[in-house]
């Protein structure tokens, strides 16, 4: 089954993430290579992506063929989104495992979803 682990940050994150020591953020970035790494190596790694600034969002409508966008974000949210992976794996109890293992994981800034199985139908 394929489960989204989302990771979000917030203003109070980022100023912690800011204030460490340069052997501290790699020690933080060394955590993600190897998360990646194993995974890689499981075969449980689709992707993974770090998202930049929330204040780069453009939210899109569109209406009567019409497109426009606004600048963001508008999530109306204490925590943006900053990341995700998608993993397939065999359990919701394995996509908590590797949930774990998110450095952001320690701030209850981690989510783990479900992807909807779509029985093959392409969408």
């Amino acid at each position: 089954m394929k489960y989204l682990i989302l990771i979000y940050g917030n203003p109070a994150t980022r100023e912690m993430w800011e204030q460490l020591t340069d052997a501290e953020r790699a020690a933080g970035w060394g955590a993600y290579a190897a998360l990646n790494k194993d995974l890689a190596a499981s075969g449980e790694l689709i992707v993974t992506e770090a998202l930049t600034d929330a204040s780069l969002t453009k939210r899109v409508n569109s209406h009567q063929g019409t497109t426009m966008t606004t600048d963001g974000p508008f999530a109306e949210v204490k925590e943006l989104l900053a990341g995700f992976y998608l993993v397939e794996c065999e359990s919701e109890e394995r996509a908590i495992e590797i949930a774990g293992r998110i450095p952001e994981a320690g701030f209850g800034l981690v989510e783990v979803r479900p992807v909807l199985d779509t029985g093959g139908m392409e969408m």
